[in-house]
């Protein structure tokens, strides 16, 4: 054990995390483990030159795989910053993606003239996919029921359920992905849960949704462990990792470009999620989700800690926009405002208290024999 370790303080002296994450701990400078563990990472990821050799290779491979084909990568746009600007890079690059767009439902219109203006201007063929309503509109209110902090989980796993779906029925072999390390590192533990957990997603859905989920997508372990990636191979790629991403420069670059429109915050493309995010966690759980990404943009140099302090004074909600969404969230999940009161009161509980992939005989014994045969 570290002496030089504690666990009482408050704030971060560096990012803006403090003691309502879970696992948090300071070095002796008051530093967290959070920007300890960025320090490192980024470190292991190419840099100028190299992030532009790496990144040249792996576009010369999906150029490769996809040649005679109509499309060579798969790419998914949700409006937001992250995948409107990859847009426009992978064209950049020369590659011919396949643009899938994944309607669960709640849509902002700014996401969605976002979306138009992308393809349009870029010459893209877009395939959108809307989930079953009735079952995505059961299994988030399962999830709130649950009375667990991650109720993004059942928009968030059907996106790598149907991007490696949808690759393998067209036989594409890439997927392109907008995740990037300088703005979507930084997520406490306690504060999220790993959306690809099928069986998690159907143990709270057998314990409080009503209708069976005959539609929804699904990305089982086998499928990640096996399908995806001896049976039909579908490689995931990280092209942000390899570019300079400064979050408001490539905002002003796209609404230049692309005619791309803010809707407000992280995530914010989607209804469902700003609510979730600037509602039902802080006010519920204590997690403010701002502390987060406004901590990633301070440890990537692209905003002060007092900037970042002034941002989170803010109100997370105006009074009257908080009424209306909340009428509009339940009235969207057909409850009553009184249902959704008994829900905020409902005991809270950890993602830990139900069923998990990782618990499961055969995945422990696989992972015992990988550990194995890495030795």
């Amino acid at each position: 054990m570290n002496n030089n370790i504690t666990c009482n303080i408050e704030q971060c002296t560096k990012c803006i995390l403090d003691t309502t994450v879970e696992d948090i701990c300071f070095d002796q400078n008051g530093v967290c483990n959070y920007c300890r563990e960025y320090d490192s990472v980024i470190k292991t990821i190419p840099y100028r030159e190299e992030a532009k050799e790496v990144l040249n290779q792996i576009v010369k491979q999906i150029k490769q795989d996809g040649k005679n084909k109509n499309y060579d990568c798969i790419l998914g746009l949700s409006g937001g910053v992250d995948s409107t600007y990859l847009a426009y890079l992978v064209v950049e690059l020369g590659l011919r993606p396949l643009v899938v767009h994944i309607d669960t439902g709640w849509n902002s219109e700014i996401a969605v003239q976002n979306i138009e203006n992308v393809v349009n201007i870029l010459n893209l063929d877009l395939h959108t996919h809307v989930i079953d309503w009735e079952e995505m509109k059961d299994l988030q209110l399962a999830f709130f029921k649950a009375s667990v902090p991650d109720c993004d989980i059942p928009q968030d796993h059907v996106f790598p359920a149907l991007l490696n779906k949808i690759a393998k029925e067209n036989k594409i072999k890439h997927i392109v992905s907008g995740h990037n390390i300088v703005t979507e590192y930084i997520l406490p533990r306690n504060w999220s849960y790993d959306s690809n957990d099928l069986t998690h997603i159907l143990d709270i859905h057998k314990r409080f949704g009503k209708i069976p989920l005959k539609k929804y997508p699904r990305y089982s372990l086998f499928d990640r462990m096996f399908t995806y990636r001896w049976i039909f191979p579908v490689k995931s790629h990280r092209f942000l990792y390899y570019v300079p991403y400064n979050k408001e420069e490539i905002k002003k670059f796209i609404q230049e470009k692309l005619g791309w429109r803010d809707y407000g915050g992280k995530h914010f493309e989607s209804r469902f999620t700003k609510f979730f995010q600037s509602y039902y966690l802080p006010t519920k759980f204590g997690f403010d989700k701002r502390k987060a990404h406004l901590s990633n943009l301070i440890v990537s140099n692209q905003l002060t800690k007092d900037s970042a302090l002034e941002e989170l004074s803010k109100k997370l909600y105006d009074v009257k926009e908080l009424e209306n969404d909340k009428e509009y969230i339940c009235k969207k999940l057909d409850i009553t405002l009184e249902e959704w009161n008994k829900i905020m009161n409902l005991p809270l509980k950890k993602h830990q208290e139900y069923k998990s992939d990782y618990n499961k005989l055969w995945y422990k014994i696989y992972q015992k024999i990988r550990g194995i045969l890495k030795k």
